[in-house]
């Protein structure tokens, strides 16, 4: 299935849901979390959410690693060579929105992107196979291929599963799990 028909299809999804919903299936999703069997790691990286792209609420996901005593690790993009920088979520930590809305630590502790033991994905759409359908411009893809060989993948969606096979690219990186409001696909 075509990445661009897809990301169409679910940014209009995405903007029927009203904040009620948002908020609701977000919370949802998080409870699903707490079934896999990710919690003996050390290094949690999690997206934050772009509001105005009605991405799934991460602050519940925050409130749970925050409760399990987690290092967590936020991201700050580079557009100039597309690559993504991981910080530690400190009680110092400024955050900022960027030029595209996206919520980014201001500075601080830089942790290396190789010592992510668990990553919790952004993504528009995936399928049965663990294909996921993202923004296009390859950001996680390229942080994850920097990420250690276990670093375990977690996809977060509103939606379930195409059943259609999503169109790939050789540097496309699966995910391991994908985690919906009533469903957790591991692949």
């Amino acid at each position: 299935m075509n990445k661009l028909a897809l990301r169409k299809k679910y940014k209009a999804l995405r903007a029927e849901l009203t904040e009620a919903q948002l908020e609701d299936l977000s919370l949802l999703i998080s409870n699903q979390l707490l079934h896999l069997p990710i919690w003996s790691y050390t290094f949690y990286h999690i997206f934050l959410s772009i509001a105005e792209q009605k991405e799934i609420n991460t602050d519940y996901i925050l409130n749970i690693l925050s409760g399990k005593d987690k290092n967590i690790l936020i991201s700050k993009s580079d557009f100039t060579t597309g690559a993504m920088h991981s910080f530690l979520l400190t009680d110092n930590t400024v955050i900022k929105k960027n030029s595209y809305n996206i919520p980014e630590p201001v500075d601080g502790i830089e942790i290396e992107n190789s010592k992510t033991d668990v990553v919790f994905v952004p993504l528009l759409a995936f399928d049965n196979k663990g294909n996921r359908v993202g923004y296009g411009k390859g950001f996680y893809d390229r942080f994850l291929a920097q990420c250690k060989p276990g670093t375990v993948k977690i996809g977060l969606s509103f939606f379930e599963a195409e059943t259609e096979t999503i169109e790939t690219f050789e540097t496309d990186v699966k995910l391991d799990f994908c985690v919906t409001p009533h469903k957790t696909y591991r692949f």
